[in-house]
C-alpha cells in the first residue's frame, strides 16, 4: 500500500455549513473553482447534506443548477457529496424509486462519490442507495457514524464495516461528525477496519474538541490514507482541520500529499474574504469547545441551532438546550447524532425546554422515530417517553422503506406544469413545502434570496436596495409583526411598489427606496387577521388552541362544527424544519378556524375555537 495520504477538501459543503449555517452562494464558489481543480485533491465535496435545503429555503438557488455549474467549473476533479441513506437529503424516508431516481439524476448532473450514511447505522436503510450508485458506475462510500454511548463499541463498527464492503462499497469512511475521536481511540479503531476490511479507509472528523490534527496523524501512522480537511479560512471551531496546515505536517515524509502548499494558501486567501460576506451567519462557537464529548452536538447542528434559536427569541436558553440534549438522545435509544436525528433530538430538546415541561409537544418526526419508522435504534427506548408520543400504536421491526409504495408517479402529478423535468420533482419530494414555493417563486420571477447584511465598516455608498432585509420583525405600540418582502413592481423613477406580508397577510407599499420602507401605522396596529379578512384572537382561553412558538400552518385537520376529543391534532405546525402536531387543550365543538394552510402564527395567536 502506498504510504501517500490523498485528501478531500470539504469547504464547498461541510465548511460553510459548520461555521456560517450552509449560507455561501454559488457565485461565490465558481471564481475559485479553476484554482482548486489545478491542487489534484482525491475529491471534493461540493454537494448534499443540508446544502440542498439551504438553496432552496435561504438562498432561492436551484441546487441542481448549483451542481452542473460546479460540475463545469470542476472537470477535473471528482466530485462528492453527502447522502443519507434512505433519507437522501431530506428528513424522512423515501420509496426505493425515489431513492433511486434521486441517486441517477445527481450522477448525471455530476456527482462521482457518494459518501452514504445512516443516522442509525441500520445498513438496512443504505443498500438500495449502494446499489443505485453502482448501478450508475460510480463510487459508493459506505458509512460509520461514530459515536459513543454505553451501546457502542469499535467491535460493533469494524462489523457494520464488513457488512458495507459484502454489499459492494468501494471505500470505507468513518463520519465523526461531532468531533467525538480522540487520538488513542482513532488509531485503536482505524487499525482495527485496516485488518478487517480490503478497502481504502477514509476519515472525516470534526475539530470542535480541538483534537482533528492529532487524530488524523494517528489515523495515518496506523493505515488511513484518505483524510478531509476545510481550507484554513473556514477551518477549526466547529468545522474541520486546515487544509494547508496538515499538508504541511506531511510534506518531506513518507506521507507526502504531493500538494502544491503556496496554491493551497491562495485559495485560503480568497476564502478568508469571502467570509467576512457572511458575518451574520458566523457560529457562536468559533474556538474549542470540549464540551462536545458530553453533549456530542455535531458541527453543522451546532451553527443551525444557534440560527433556530435566534429565530425563536431564545438564544438565552442555548445552555439549558445543551443540557438537554444529550438527556433526549438517551430517552431515544442513544441515536448517533446525524442529520436526520440530530434535527429530531435537537428540535425536541428545543421544545421540551421552551415549553417548560419535558414532552409537552412532541414532534411527528419524534413520534415517527419511536414507531421504529427510521430503523432499529441503538440502545432500549425510554417506554414512557413512546407511550406519551404514540400510546398503544404498532412498532415496525422492518426495513421501513419496505412498508413504503413507489412515489414518483404521484410525485410528478402531484407537482404538475411547475416541474421542466425530473429534478424539479425531486426538489418537492425533498422538501414539499418549500420546493412547491420555489418552483412557484421561479415561475412568478419572485426569488428573493436572504440579504447580506453589510459589515459594520461597510461605506455608505453601497446600494441600499442590495442590502435591505427581505424578511424581518417589527414591534409597533408592543406588538410585534413579521414582516416579508414576498415581490417587487417594475422600477420606476420615483417610486416602486413592493409586495409584502404581515403576519402572512398580503400587502402592498409604495416606496422610494427598501431603506426608507414605511408601513401603514393604522394597518400594523392590529391583531393578525384570517383570510377572510377577521382578526385573529388572542389565545385566553381554555378552549383556544396555540402554538408554543412561531411557525408556519402546514395542514388544518378539523372544520368548523367537527367534535373533538382532547389531545385531538388539530393542525400541524412546520417550526424549525420540524412538523409538529398542535392538539386539541379541551374536548368540544370546533366553534371556529382562524389559520389557513401556509399562515404564519405567533404562540399567542387563537388558531381554533373549541366551544
Amino acid at each position: 500500500m502506498s504510504s501517500k495520504v490523498m485528501i478531500t477538501d470539504l469547504t464547498l459543503r461541510d465548511g460553510h455549513q459548520s461555521l456560517i449555517a450552509t449560507r455561501m452562494r454559488t457565485e461565490d464558489m465558481l471564481p475559485v473553482c479553476a484554482q482548486l481543480d489545478r491542487i489534484g485533491f482525491w475529491s471534493l465535496e461540493v454537494w448534499g447534506g443540508a446544502t440542498f435545503d439551504a438553496c432552496l429555503r435561504f438562498l432561492k438557488e436551484d441546487p441542481w443548477a448549483r451542481l452542473r455549474a460546479l460540475r463545469q467549473a470542476l472537470p477535473n476533479t471528482p466530485l462528492q457529496m453527502l447522502l443519507r441513506g434512505q433519507n437522501l437529503l431530506g428528513y424522512r424516508h423515501y420509496a426505493d424509486d425515489v431513492v433511486r431516481r434521486f441517486v441517477s439524476r445527481s450522477a448525471v448532473n455530476g456527482i462521482d462519490i457518494f459518501r452514504i450514511f445512516d443516522a442509525m447505522n441500520d445498513t438496512r436503510n443504505m443498500r438500495v442507495a449502494i446499489e443505485a450508485v453502482k448501478a450508475e458506475g460510480k463510487h459508493a462510500q459506505g458509512t460509520l457514524s461514530y459515536t459513543t454511548s454505553p451501546v457502542h463499541t469499535h467491535a460493533q463498527f469494524v462489523a457494520m464495516a464488513k457488512e458495507l464492503a459484502t454489499m459492494g462499497c468501494d471505500s470505507i469512511a468513518i463520519k465523526d461528525m461531532a468531533g467525538l475521536l480522540t487520538p488513542m481511540s482513532t488509531a485503536q479503531l482505524v487499525a482495527a477496519l485496516v485488518e478487517a476490511v480490503p478497502l481504502p479507509i477514509h476519515l472525516h472528523v470534526h475539530a470542535t474538541a480541538g483534537l482533528a490534527e492529532m487524530c488524523h496523524l494517528k489515523a495515518i501512522e496506523n493505515g488511513c490514507r484518505h483524510i478531509e480537511t476545510v481550507m484554513s479560512a473556514f477551518a477549526g471551531g466547529t468545522s474541520h482541520a486546515p487544509t494547508e496546515s496538515m499538508v504541511a505536517a506531511l510534506q518531506g515524509t513518507e506521507y507526502d500529499t504531493g500538494l502544491d502548499l503556496s496554491a493551497l494558501q491562495e485559495i485560503g486567501f480568497y476564502f478568508r474574504e469571502i467570509r467576512k460576506k457572511y458575518h451574520q451567519y458566523e457560529s457562536e462557537y468559533t474556538g474549542i469547545d470540549t464540551r462536545v464529548q458530553i453533549n456530542q452536538v455535531p458541527g453543522g447542528m451546532i451553527s443551525n441551532l444557534m440560527n433556530q434559536l435566534k429565530d425563536q427569541g431564545a438564544l438565552d436558553k442555548v445552555e439549558q438546550v445543551m443540557a438537554e440534549i444529550p438527556k433526549v438522545r438517551e430517552d431515544l435509544g442513544y441515536p448517533p447524532l446525524v442529520t436526520p436525528t440530530s434535527q429530531i433530538v435537537g428540535t425536541q430538546a428545543v421544545m421540551n425546554v421552551l415549553t417548560g415541561e419535558r414532552y409537552k409537544t412532541i414532534t411527528n418526526e419524534v413520534k415517527l422515530y419511536l414507531q421504529g419508522r427510521y430503523g432499529r435504534t441503538p440502545g432500549t427506548i425510554n417506554a414512557i417517553v413512546r407511550q406519551k408520543a404514540i400510546g398503544h400504536a404498532d412498532v415496525i421491526d422492518c426495513r421501513p422503506a419496505d412498508l413504503l409504495e413507489d412515489e414518483m408517479d404521484n410525485l410528478h402529478a402531484q407537482i404538475g406544469a411547475l416541474a421542466h423535468n425530473e429534478e424539479d420533482v425531486l426538489i418537492c419530494a425533498m422538501f414539499p413545502e418549500i420546493g412547491r414555493e420555489f418552483l412557484e417563486g421561479r415561475r412568478d420571477g419572485h426569488l428573493i434570496p436572504e440579504p447580506l447584511e453589510p459589515l459594520p465598516c461597510a461605506t455608505s455608498g453601497a446600494s441600499s436596495e442590495l442590502l435591505a432585509p427581505v424578511e424581518f420583525k417589527a414591534t409597533l405600540h408592543g406588538e410585534t409583526y413579521h414582516i416579508k418582502i414576498t415581490g417587487t413592481g417594475h422600477k420606476r423613477e420615483d417610486m416602486r411598489p413592493f409586495y409584502i406580508t404581515v403576519d402572512g397577510m398580503p400587502e402592498e407599499v409604495i416606496i422610494e427606496t427598501l431603506d426608507e420602507l414605511m408601513l401603514d401605522e393604522e394597518n400594523l396596529d392590529q391583531r393578525p387577521k384570517t383570510r377572510s379578512g377577521s382578526q385573529r384572537p388572542r389565545a385566553t382561553k381554555p378552549g383556544h388552541v396555540s402554538s408554543s412558538m412561531p411557525g408556519t400552518i402546514i395542514d388544518v385537520l378539523v372544520k368548523e362544527g367537527d367534535s373533538i376529543k382532547a389531545g385531538d391534532p388539530v393542525l400541524i405546525l412546520e417550526a424549525m424544519k420540524m412538523e409538529t402536531e398542535v392538539q386539541a387543550p379541551v374536548g368540544g365543538t370546533v366553534k371556529a378556524v382562524h389559520v389557513s394552510k401556509g399562515d404564519s402564527v405567533n404562540p399567542d395567536d387563537a388558531l381554533v375555537e373549541i366551544a
